[in-house]
């Protein structure tokens, strides 16, 4: 099975793919942007995807959003991972010997306080948490940590000084399970699904939002999610994604056909099981 990540080996993107596809034998397709791993999908359409797509500090990844609609590919499940930092360096660097500390700027700002008790160490960011430890093992980087999962550190063979050191230890981030439309149900099962993930546009008219909540709501399905995002190129008009939760298939789908007829455009983006 071939999975497409943003990241490296021991990136919280390897750990959340792992940790979904429990079981299975994985092959990572390593990519260095979001846009890569919708390109990866899309020269091999056995390639599955595994996206960031919101996290309980840093908020959504709007970018993402845009990237998951224009790619054409479907969601085929969700997986919550918890973010733990630990701080790592070469087997003969201690605490003594380090003045620099590398990672990506939001596993950075995470560790604020952390850091902020190390002040003999100079921040520098990196492109991506295992990239920084990977970076300092394969170049020999003395002197230099890097902050990222703690299973990078057997990966790439480093010490491990202090793991859960992020500032706040109720920090999770959402990820998506992604897939070709065609062979989706290969994964899924869409009579037991319970959430499914839509977008769409509505006229610019009063009460246009109030009327489609107001469905979702006589049809007792639950919004986990509301996120608007500017049209391009449309002034002050907007795209709503919206993440609801089911627990009757077909009155979800009524709900659906029921809402449709108010929307300029609406799309369905993944029918799946909740976390």
């Amino acid at each position: 099975m071939k999975v497409a990540i943003q990241g490296i080996r021991g990136s919280f993107h390897d750990i959340a793919a792992h940790q979904y596809f429990e079981g299975e034998n994985i092959e990572l397709v390593e990519c260095q942007t979001f846009e890569d791993v919708f390109r990866a999908m899309h020269e091999d359409s056995s390639t599955l995807g595994l996206m960031a797509i919101e996290n309980t500090i840093a908020g959504s990844l709007l970018h993402n959003y845009e990237l998951l609609r224009n790619s054409g590919v479907t969601i085929i499940g969700e997986h919550k991972l918890h973010i733990a930092h630990s701080i790592m360096c070469q087997p003969e660097d201690d605490w003594d010997t380090l003045s620099e500390v590398n990672s990506h700027p939001v596993a950075l700002m995470q560790c604020r306080q952390f850091l902020s008790r190390h002040p003999q160490l100079k921040v520098v960011e990196a492109e991506d948490t295992a990239g920084a430890a990977a970076t300092i093992a394969q170049r020999g980087m003395r002197g230099h940590a890097a902050i990222c999962h703690v299973g990078a550190a057997e990966i790439y063979g480093l010490k491990v000084l202090e793991e859960n050191i992020e500032d706040n230890k109720h920090n999770f981030t959402r990820f998506l399970a992604m897939s070709d439309p065609w062979g989706a149900d290969q994964y899924r099962d869409t009579r037991h699904t319970t959430k499914s993930s839509i977008v769409f546009a509505l006229p610019h008219e009063e009460g246009s939002l109030s009327q489609v909540l107001s469905i979702f709501s006589f049809y007792k399905i639950n919004l986990t999610k509301i996120q608007s995002l500017p049209i391009i190129g449309r002034e002050w008009q907007y795209l709503f994604y919206v993440d609801v939760s089911y627990n009757d298939y077909v009155r979800y789908r009524q709900s659906i056909d029921a809402v449709r007829p108010l929307c300029k455009e609406l799309k369905i983006l993944g029918e799946y099981e909740a976390c």
